[in-house]
């Protein structure tokens, strides 16, 4: 099983994603629940794009961490 981070980002009355470990792989949805289903279902298919052109999955190397600033 793999995990990638996902970023999404809410955008002019939409919202978009991005997984910084896998360059390329974008989503977008009208709303925060679509966005996340279409992104699953991109990386779905980038990971199977890239095992049929024998190519490595990357490891995950990303993370996320909130930070509070006073």
């Amino acid at each position: 099983m793999h995990r990638f981070l996902i970023v999404i980002e809410e955008a002019n009355g939409n919202y978009s994603a991005y997984s910084p470990d896998l360059p390329g792989c974008v989503a977008t949805g009208a709303t925060h629940k679509e966005v996340e289903k279409n992104m699953y279902e991109a990386i779905d298919m980038h990971i199977r794009g890239m095992k049929e052109d024998g190519l490595p999955i990357p490891e995950s190397h990303s993370f996320a961490e909130y930070i509070a600033i006073r």
